[in-house]
């Protein structure tokens, strides 16, 4: 019963918080998101009596949001500019949207009055299509015009309302073709390269995998990267990865034997008292306690190591001014190391980490090459962290 009752409460609360909010909105001027909350509260009994005042704030709501709409649309062609279309475009669905929106509740009784809820359709279909059509036709003008200009950014802005002219009017003359092309012209084309500028051969899987971009997930909606300059293409920018120095160390093997003392819990025992007599519980039963243990062991551990440092430098060119924009230093370090051990003694004496050095054996050295492979998996993390955090183009 408490459950119930708090229940019926709490949705009291949010009813009446709910309804004051609408009150806010309407009062406020902001009818579209009243009529949004109002029309939500209807859709379930709207026949209830404590739902009547969300019908006269619906009301209420649509008559102010239809009349200022009218306002505006009455003001805009007026002005005649075509750079308002879009909006006289937007208003007309607007308007539309707002009845579709309404029409399923109907009718809505206001019971006092005895009465239906007014609300005054009208029919926009006509104005919707000229006022479409006649957007169409300027985005459509504008983006050609655009399209004429040697700026990527105009390209870009061409690109954008041809998006949006193909979503209100679906394949409206060429336009599809006009976005391939908006597209290509405003993208940047970035040409990645690398250079090897150490004594020391890299292997080549290791240049095809830093420059492999498709792995990085680097191309955005405007920049394209190319690992080879494709015939005819003409290249914004370029990043060039060089690399400076290649170090590896030599393959070092180092012992050292140590020991290693614990004690441990090795059973049980009973426990005896100082007279050597057997101590008993209460129940009359030998009491029993851990047997500790001192244990030993002597080690003789193994340690192979070897280690690969790789220096780079990542520049970024803009080959429109062939100018070097920025470096950044590019840096990574892979560590080979294998240890292993043999014992005389007592093992449990030893850590209880260091066990599984004892099943290990002596393992062959990698070669250069592969230290060389398995230090630029990290060195492309590193490269794309850079190329993440500095644009080409701000």
């Amino acid at each position: 019963m408490k459950k119930i009752t708090l229940l019926l409460s709490f949705i009291i609360v949010f009813t009446s918080c709910a309804l004051k909010q609408t009150q806010k909105l309407v009062h406020s001027g902001d009818y579209d998101n009243a009529i949004s909350i109002a029309v939500s509260s209807l859709e379930s009994n709207k026949t209830k009596k404590s739902k009547q005042e969300y019908v006269y704030l619906l009301e209420e709501a649509f008559a102010k949001a239809k009349e200022r709409d009218l306002n505006n649309l009455n003001l805009l062609e007026k002005e005649a500019n075509p750079a308002q279309l879009e909006k006289i475009y937007q208003t007309y669905v607007q308007l539309n949207n707002r009845q579709e929106k309404i029409k399923p509740l109907l009718p809505l009784q206001l019971i006092k009055e005895g009465r239906n809820a007014i609300f005054p359709f009208e029919e926009y279909n006509n104005q919707l299509v000229a006022s479409k059509n006649a957007l169409s036709n300027y985005l459509y003008s504008n983006t050609k015009a655009l399209l004429k200009s040697t700026n990527k950014m105009d390209y870009r802005k061409a690109f954008d309302d041809l998006t949006y002219l193909n979503q209100i009017n679906l394949n409206y003359k060429d336009v599809v073709e006009l976005l391939k092309e908006a597209k290509f012209k405003g993208s940047d084309y970035v040409l990645v390269s690398a250079k090897n500028e150490t004594n020391m051969i890299i292997p080549v899987r290791l240049q095809n995998d830093l420059l492999d971009f498709n792995t990085y997930g680097l191309n955005d909606k405007w920049t394209v990267y190319h690992n080879s300059a494709q015939d005819g293409m003409q290249y914004d920018f370029g990043v060039r990865i060089r690399f400076r120095e290649i170090n590896i160390s030599p393959e070092q093997i180092k012992e050292k034997e140590f020991i290693k003392e614990r004690r441990i819990k090795d059973g049980q025992k009973k426990l005896i008292d100082a007279n050597g007599k057997e101590v008993l519980d209460e129940k009359g039963k030998v009491v029993f306690v851990d047997n500790l243990k001192d244990v030993t062991v002597k080690i003789n551990e193994v340690r192979q190591f070897k280690s690969c440092m790789i220096v780079a430098k990542v520049e970024y060119s803009n080959w429109t001014t062939n100018q070097l924009l920025q470096s950044f230093p590019l840096s990574s370090e892979f560590i080979f190391e294998n240890v292993y051990a043999n014992y005389k003694g007592d093992r449990r004496a030893a850590d209880d980490s260091y066990f599984s050095n004892f099943d290990k054996k002596a393992v062959v050295f990698p070669t250069n090459e592969q230290m060389i492979y398995d230090t630029g998996e990290d060195l492309k993390n590193k490269l794309k962290g850079i190329l993440n955090q500095n644009p080409l183009r701000n």
